[in-house]
């Protein structure tokens, strides 16, 4: 009887911990190996990876012409001159080009939001959630009555980027939109790297962060709702980084599944 128990309950146990993480866990065998299945969505899943890491961002095919020109985007490049380089050598996508800084004139200064697009070390993550995330950004920025600078992307870019960005244009709140170092449990993640008037010498003790942003963590809307109310802290407190503590009661966060130890 108690074994009977035991096959009903467990597989249903099972699958309710794996349904809150995507992460491999608690899952089959064949003797001391892997299913032949799940070994090869692990190969699918390094491939994705890679792919995302290696890939060059194309704005017309990953983010579509109908919304570059909608947004007016352009794109300028740090020092970084290839993908390769970008990866063997960090300090450079940290440092616009000559040209970038010339492209930035175009762009208002001291404006209250500065949203800059990276592709970072995922280009599936820019391709996959930008287009939802920005425009909620927008909306709610225009909802608080806030200058809003122009929108633009940086090619080869890390974060360290934003201190010379923030220097050139003064915003009060950088917002960095950048895709995040994928791993197997997805290569669709999405950060979103905010500092109060960002300058040279800044580091991550002056930026806040708010990762995972992708369809089995935050969520496109959590993360827009987290961004504005965020933005909005950093401009009352003339400050980010460590000296905020991000407020998360009230938000519309996504419901979480009933604890595992009972209907408590």
């Amino acid at each position: 009887m108690a074994e009977e128990r035991q096959s009903l309950v467990w597989p249903e146990l099972i699958e309710r911990i794996r349904a809150r993480t995507p992460a491999r866990i608690l899952v089959n065998r064949s003797g001391p190996a892997y299913l032949t299945s799940t070994q090869l969505e692990l190969r699918r899943a390094h491939a994705a990876a890679r792919d995302a890491v290696r890939d060059e961002l194309n704005l017309a095919r990953d983010l579509s012409d109908d919304f570059v020109r909608q947004w007016k985007l352009f794109e300028i490049s740090t020092l970084a001159s290839s993908k390769d380089e970008y990866l063997m050598r960090p300090d450079l996508g940290r440092r616009l080009s000559d040209a970038a800084r010339d492209s930035l004139a175009r762009c208002p200064l001291n404006t209250d939001l500065q949203l800059v697009i990276g592709d970072g070390l995922s280009v599936t993550a820019v391709a996959t959630h930008v287009p939802q995330l920005l425009p909620r950004i927008f909306a709610g920025a225009a909802q608080r009555g806030w200058k809003i600078g122009q929108p633009f992307v940086i090619r080869h870019c890390r974060v360290g980027v934003m201190n010379e960005t923030g220097e050139l244009l003064d915003p009060k709140v950088m917002v960095l939109l950048i895709g995040e170092r994928p791993g197997l449990a997805t290569a669709e993640s999405l950060s979103a790297y905010m500092a109060y008037r960002p300058r040279s010498g800044h580091n991550d003790a002056q930026r806040n962060l708010i990762s995972n942003i992708h369809s089995r963590g935050v969520s496109v809307e959590a993360g827009a709702e987290r961004i504005i109310n965020l933005a909005d802290q950093m401009m009352r407190l003339q400050s980010s980084g460590v000296q905020i503590k991000e407020q998360l009661s009230g938000l519309r966060l996504p419901e979480t599944e009933p604890s595992l130890s009972g209907d408590q």
